[in-house]
């Protein structure tokens, strides 16, 4: 059984369906978020425990720890810690060998080869060979989930990924600098042109019809353009509830690296190409 701890950088909608996958092989899991996260899949992302104290996502608990003790604890009792500290500081106590960037900031925030024995990174932002061990693809598409040992990963376009036909027209943007608010619930039906939301006493409209698959959190600060929520055209219910197509594609893309990384293979195949051109 794998028993060394895997930390995640990142507690999203992408990387909490890599931790639970992770979990699932049979990893212990810690996750590292921000005080007040700032993410529209919060039914999906065990990020809503910084909020909530604890989070359950399929059936996995991840509960919100302000002390090692308590990280280990819970870690002894099968769950997952989630700890407020974005900048990744003081954590010499906690013995992690695999880091994974899952913040998907589509830049480099930071983390090198030398934060950790094995460093995996989601998205576009670093280079694996030179920042990083390994990247994993989340560019919808073809190559999904593909784990990239020497190179990158597509560049980010700024247009989301097509689901049901649609791209920018699913997702809801703040109009202005204010606070949040909305009467409408993750799971909500609505039709293209129902006001979803406020920011500032500005509404905020479906621009399509759909199921509301994700919100930001009522009573956060906001800038003008910033992500507050996405319409899914699909208006599956259950799939604002479960993890997506996409989480589970990128979270076997990061169990691949870090069986690979941590066993020596990925390792082993280079020596062994290496030989070979001799």
């Amino acid at each position: 059984m794998y028993s060394k701890i895997v930390l995640i950088k990142g507690a999203g909608d992408l990387a909490s369906g890599t931790a639970h996958r992770l979990y699932q092989a049979g990893m212990k899991v810690v996750m590292i978020e921000q005080e007040k996260p700032t993410l529209v899949r919060r039914t999906v992302s065990f990020a809503q425990a910084a909020l909530d104290g604890q989070m359950q996502v399929e059936g996995i608990t991840a509960r919100r720890v302000d002390s090692p003790e308590e990280t280990l604890k819970f870690l002894d009792r099968g769950e997952i810690p989630l700890l407020i500290n974005p900048k990744l500081k003081y954590l010499s106590w906690l013995p992690f060998e695999v880091l994974v960037e899952g913040t998907v900031s589509k830049r480099n925030t930071g983390v090198t080869m030398k934060s950790a024995p094995v460093v995996v990174a989601l998205g576009p932002g670093y280079c694996a060979g030179r920042d990083v061990h390994a990247v994993v693809e989340t560019s919808r598409g073809h190559n999904l989930g593909k784990v990239i040992y020497r190179g990158e990963a597509i560049p980010n376009t700024g247009i989301p990924g097509n689901i049901g036909g649609y791209t920018v027209e699913r997702l809801l943007r703040s109009p202005a600098e204010g606070v949040f608010e909305t009467n409408c619930s993750i799971g909500d039906h609505v039709q293209e042109g129902d006001e979803v939301a406020r920011v500032d006493g500005i509404s905020i409209k479906a621009g399509i019809s759909g199921i509301v698959r994700g919100l930001l959190y009522p009573g956060l600060t906001v800038f003008p353009g910033m992500k507050v929520g996405d319409i899914d055209p699909r208006a599956q219910r259950d799939y604002c509830f479960t993890i997506s197509d996409k989480a589970r594609s990128v979270a076997g893309g990061v169990l691949e690296a870090v069986l690979c990384l941590t066993c020596g293979v990925q390792k082993n195949r280079y020596a062994y190409a290496a030989k070979a051109l001799d």
